[in-house]
């Protein structure tokens, strides 16, 4: 092989090595530059959500728990996928995805779930809302309110009330359990009787 063909060959390898270094220069640079408009837009998704909570002067937090006893000393927990509250009114707790549950004396358990709930966690009273269901000894209820009271030891379940019992089922417009004496209290709008079905 003569001195021209070998400084050609010479030649071409460090052209190809060069087109290698600058196609990777080139490649690297617009993955940086991708990353860097990610995390801009990352960072300016997350100060807005901060400005517009400030806004509102609520605070967010996930995953929200609170178990304790209530003035009766029944135990009770209380679950949240999402909660809010405000500088205003920091003892009201407004929920998302909720999940409760109460343990009476008797051993026997209430759970009851909803889309959106309020917690106060002064006087301890909670309000669930939105496709509101319950589960008590065998028992089901849907509706779309349930009230529980634990300054006044009731709860009150209003709005398309529904009941389904090995025993039977029932409609009404509103229920109004005493916890302390365990009497329930059914009410319909003027004009409307409740409607009940009975299994023998």
């Amino acid at each position: 092989m003569n001195r021209k063909k070998k400084l050609r060959i010479y030649q071409l390898i460090f052209l190809f090595v060069g087109i290698i270094i600058i196609v990777f220069t080139y490649i690297n640079k617009n993955d940086s530059n991708q990353n860097e408009i990610i995390s801009k837009n990352l960072q300016k998704k997350i100060e807005k959500q901060i400005e517009n909570q400030k806004i509102n002067n609520e605070n967010v937090f996930y995953n929200v728990k609170y178990s304790g006893l209530d003035l009766e000393g029944r135990r009770y927990s209380i679950i949240a996928e999402q909660g809010t509250n405000s500088e205003s009114n920091p003892n009201i707790v407004k929920m998302k995805g909720v999940n409760a549950t109460f343990y009476f004396e008797d051993e026997t358990v209430l759970i009851i779930t909803s889309e959106k709930g309020a917690y106060n966690n002064s006087t301890l009273d909670i309000i669930f809302e939105n496709n509101v269901k319950a589960s008590y000894d065998n028992s089901e209820l849907y509706a779309e309110k349930a009230e529980f009271s634990n300054s006044k030891n009731f709860l009150i379940v209003s709005k398309n009330v529904k009941i389904i019992d090995n025993k039977g089922s029932m409609i009404a417009d509103k229920l109004l359990f005493d916890i302390k004496d365990k009497t329930l209290n059914i009410t319909a709008k003027e004009g409307k009787m409740v409607k009940s079905k009975v299994n023998y």
